[in-house]
């Protein structure tokens, strides 16, 4: 099991960046694929058109969002946390993924940074 840790800074509110985590339409919006997501603790969620899954743990708006995601059986829950941090001209978000299966990490930390991340950052930052 590997943990993965990355910041991105990001010309945005906090508010727009925590949508782009909780609200489905907007999930659905920058990644251009099919997404299941309740701002509530507790419920299961899916994004990427189910290819990721996972229940929230824990929301603090515009703060900070806790998720378990799944990656079959495993001894200790892989965990998500994303914390937003509001600065002057811009909000730095950053990642903790914790207990990411060996024979997944590239394509995980590679999938956060381009995929998941990086598409947030270009929806945001569109002028």
């Amino acid at each position: 099991m590997k943990d993965f840790k990355h910041y991105v800074s990001i010309k945005a509110v906090p508010e727009d960046v925590y949508a782009c985590l909780t609200n489905s339409f907007t999930i659905e919006l920058w990644s251009d694929m099919p997404a299941k997501m309740e701002t509530k603790a507790g419920t299961e969620f899916e994004l990427f058109d189910g290819n990721i899954s996972g229940r929230i743990l824990k929301l603090e708006p515009n703060k900070k969002v806790v998720q378990q995601w799944y990656f079959g059986v495993q001894e200790a829950p892989s965990v998500v946390t994303l914390l937003i941090h509001n600065g002057k001209r811009e909000v730095s978000l950053e990642l903790r993924h914790t207990n990411i299966p060996d024979e997944a990490y590239s394509q995980i930390s590679e999938g956060w940074v381009k995929y998941y991340l990086g598409r947030i950052k270009e929806f945001l930052e569109l002028e």
